[in-house]
C-alpha cells in the first residue's frame, strides 16, 4: 500500500513538472514566432546562412567523429592500444569486461545501442584480463566496470549496476542517464529524475540516487563483483 501510494504521488509530481515544461516551451514558440514577423527579408537572409553554416559544422563535427570510430561499439584488441584508441576522441566510455562474467554482456546490449545514439562519444570495450597494467592503474577491481575518459584523462567509474538501480533489468534509459550526470555524452534530460523502473520484485520503489556527487548531482557508487 505504501509503495503505491509513493508511485502514485511521484506520478502527479511528474505530470506538474511536464505541464510546466510544456507552458514554458510554448511561450518560447510565441516569442520566437513574433520575433520572426518582426524581421525584414534581409534579417532573415542572414539567419537562414548562419543556419545553414551551422548545419554544415554540425555535418562536418558528424563525419570526423564517424573517422575516428565513434557510431559503434568497438573492442581495443590490447592495452598496449588503449591510449592510441582514446586520444583522439574527447569523450570516451571504456568498458572493462570479462568472458565469464555474465553483467558484462548485459552492459554490452546497452552500450551498443547508445554507441549509435551518441556519435559525440566514443564506445569501447577492453578485456580486463588482458589488460592487468590498465586495471591496476586505474583501480578496476570489479567487473564490469566503466571508465569514463574526457580530454584523455580517466574522470569517472561507473562499478557494477548500483548507479543503474542495483538490479540487471536496468533500461538503456538509466544507463544514459547515469552517463549524462559525468558529462561524458549529451544528455537532453532531467538529470535530477533518473529514469530508474519501480524495483517491485526487491520490495522498494527508487526514485533517486545518493551518497556520492558529480556535477552537483547525488548518486551511490558500490558494487560485488559477478
Amino acid at each position: 500500500m505504501a509503495a503505491d501510494t509513493s508511485v502514485e504521488m511521484f506520478s502527479k509530481v511528474l505530470e506538474n513538472q511536464m505541464l510546466q515544461t510544456t507552458k514554458v516551451v510554448e511561450e518560447q514558440l510565441d516569442a520566437e514566432i513574433q520575433k520572426l514577423d518582426q524581421m525584414d527579408e534581409d534579417e532573415l537572409e542572414r539567419l537562414k546562412e548562419r543556419r545553414l553554416e551551422a548545419l554544415k559544422k554540425s555535418q562536418q563535427q558528424k563525419q570526423e567523429w564517424l573517422s575516428k570510430g565513434h557510431g559503434e561499439y568497438g573492442e581495443i584488441p590490447s592495452e598496449r592500444d588503449f591510449f592510441q584508441e582514446v586520444k583522439g576522441s574527447k569523450n570516451v566510455v571504456c568498458h572493462f569486461y570479462k568472458d565469464t562474467t555474465f553483467r558484462c554482456l548485459i552492459l554490452d546490449k546497452h552500450l551498443a545501442a547508445l554507441s549509435k545514439k551518441h556519435i559525440e562519444t566514443k564506445f569501447l570495450k577492453l578485456n580486463a584480463e588482458k589488460s592487468p597494467f590498465l586495471c591496476e592503474r586505474l583501480g578496476i577491481k570489479v567487473i564490469p566496470t566503466l571508465a569514463l575518459i574526457k580530454d584523455g584523462k580517466t574522470q569517472d567509474f561507473i562499478v557494477g549496476f548500483t548507479d543503474l538501480g542495483n538490479t540487471d533489468d536496468f533500461t538503456t534509459e538509466t544507463l544514459e542517464w547515469r552517463l549524462g550526470c559525468s558529462d561524458i555524452i549529451n544528455y537532453s534530460g532531467n538529470l535530477m529524475d533518473p529514469p530508474f523502473q519501480s524495483q517491485k520484485k526487491f520490495g522498494t520503489i527508487v526514485t533517486k540516487l545518493d551518497k556520492k556527487t558529480i556535477r552537483g548531482k547525488r548518486y551511490d557508487s558500490d558494487s560485488d563483483d559477478d
